[in-house]
């Protein structure tokens, strides 16, 4: 009889400040993506995790922003503002840094700077923007700025503290799917993140999770408050099942999880991995890992699509249509079926083309490649982790 799993002291409401003990560079020179690999510490924490779970992070945001945005106001930063469901007041200057989003402003912000802007060019134009007619202009207009562009733009609204902070939602803690089985790393837990820098409104953005772990969280010394979220994605505990894993980008991190967990577990099923992203030669993630990996049979087929290496794009769901035949035979012999990463795109042509080799080389009717893909999810033998 296994023992009893000892509950953690440490959750989402209290979460475990973890250092982070490496922080390096995934992507290489030439890369038009930054994509790093952390390693979070969990000694003391009493947290644990399976392959297929993630880590809630909390972040900060930049110090340079909460400073522009108090400028702004003309706030010292000490001045009290009271937040939602909150049992008293806090500097406003903590609330910008760590309990308040700085990015996302609503029509309602810009009906608030309407009514107060004094001078009467800026009283224009936001009036113009909360027109009837303006609507699709305001979505837009929104869509390119943060908080502080609003205050940058209409310094003629005043705003005190308080009203500023009722404006802006809760900075919410980001998931990021493990990279690593606690078969193999019990007191530790891997990401894998792509860091977010982009420009709008001629102003520099930065994802806050992303650039709080990459920039502003020294290794070693600087505490980062953690949670485990646990998850129904995962590997089968059958471990003579196959397994096939899609996961482009960022999403390889789960599934390099897996095969450290099965390869730990002893499985006698095999595991196949459809990877891509933009370039073989800058973009190969965990390239160094997977080779001695597929020589020691851990990893039993390794299939990789680079969009940008070819004139024509090549993506994952491609080289899934390339092995229809084998993947098929994969399938029908009782395989699961994992994907991670993104949701918009990657996702639905990826299950487009697997409803597709299905009806083919299933030889089904469409209706019926539908009835099998909902049976395959029913017995969890798809399996989905998109975002």
């Amino acid at each position: 009889m296994s023992a009893p799993e000892v509950t953690s002291a440490y959750s989402k409401d209290n979460p475990f400040p973890a250092l982070v003990t490496e922080n390096r560079l995934l992507t290489k020179p030439g890369s038009a993506k930054e994509t790093r690999h952390f390693v979070v510490n969990l000694t003391g924490s009493g947290l644990h995790y399976k392959a297929g779970d993630s880590l809630g992070v909390f972040p900060t945001n930049r110090p340079s922003e909460v400073a522009e945005l108090l400028s702004r106001l003309g706030a010292t930063g000490d001045e009290p503002v009271l937040l939602p469901k909150a049992a008293a007041p806090i500097a406003v200057r903590e609330a910008l840094v760590s309990r308040l989003a700085l990015a996302g402003p609503t029509r309602k912000i810009v009906e608030t700077l309407a009514a107060r802007a004094s001078a009467s060019a800026e009283k224009a134009r936001l009036e113009g923007l909360l027109a009837p007619e303006a609507k699709d202009m305001l979505a837009g207009f929104l869509d390119e700025r943060e908080f502080v562009d609003l205050l940058a733009e209409f310094p003629s609204a005043r705003l005190t503290a308080q009203e500023f902070a009722d404006h802006l939602r809760r900075l919410q803690p980001r998931l990021y799917s493990i990279a690593s089985s606690p078969r193999v790393f019990p007191s530790e837990i891997h990401l894998t993140v792509a860091v977010v820098r982009y420009e709008t409104n001629h102003r520099e953005r930065v994802g806050v999770c992303t650039t709080f772990l990459s920039d502003r969280t020294p290794v070693g010394t600087s505490p980062v408050p953690v949670f485990v979220s646990h998850s129904h994605f995962g590997p089968p505990e059958d471990l003579a099942r196959d397994i096939i894993m899609v996961g482009p980008g960022t999403g390889i991190a789960p599934f390099r999880a897996f095969v450290q967990d099965r390869a730990a577990a002893g499985a006698t099923g095999r595991n196949w991995l459809f990877f891509g992203d933009q370039k073989r030669a800058t973009d190969f993630l965990y390239e160094e890992e997977w080779q001695p990996r597929l020589d020691r049979r851990e990893l039993t087929r390794l299939d990789t699509a680079f969009s940008r290496d070819q004139i024509n794009k090549i993506y994952v769901q491609d080289r899934m249509r390339e092995n229809a035949a084998e993947l098929w035979a994969w399938l029908s012999g009782g395989a699961s079926f994992f994907v991670c990463g993104d949701a918009k795109r990657m996702a639905k042509d990826v299950d487009i083309a697997l409803h597709d080799i299905i009806a083919d080389r299933g030889g089904m009717p469409p209706e019926k490649a539908v009835e099998y893909v909902k049976a395959m999810k029913k017995e969890k033998r798809y399996q989905r982790d998109v975002y």
